[in-house]
């Protein structure tokens, strides 16, 4: 069982953030610098808080290079990923 996640990914943000966005993909918003893989990690940690899931679980599958990216959730599927996140992180204010 795993779920996949499309997220746009922000670097060098003021504060790390994850929010639904347009179409059932997500916004992520990260404090590292695109360097080194820096920033996928942080990502990594970032959904991994969210969803309740060890880090070593949460990777990054297309997109390494871009800001568009699928995200592997293993052990847990797309519905209770979307509500774990969405339980986290509320939408933000528009």
């Amino acid at each position: 069982m795993e779920a996949l996640l499309t997220i746009r990914l922000t670097p060098r943000a003021a504060r790390e953030r994850l929010v639904a966005g347009a179409e059932g993909a997500f916004a992520a918003h990260v404090t590292a610098p695109p360097v080194d893989g820096a920033a996928n990690a942080a990502l990594c940690r970032l959904v991994a808080k969210a969803t309740g899931v060890p880090p070593s679980r949460v990777s990054v599958v297309r997109g390494a290079r871009s800001r568009q990216k699928v995200v592997r959730i293993e052990d847990l599927d797309e519905v209770s990923a979307r509500a774990r996140i969405g339980a986290s992180f509320p939408p933000a204010p528009r």
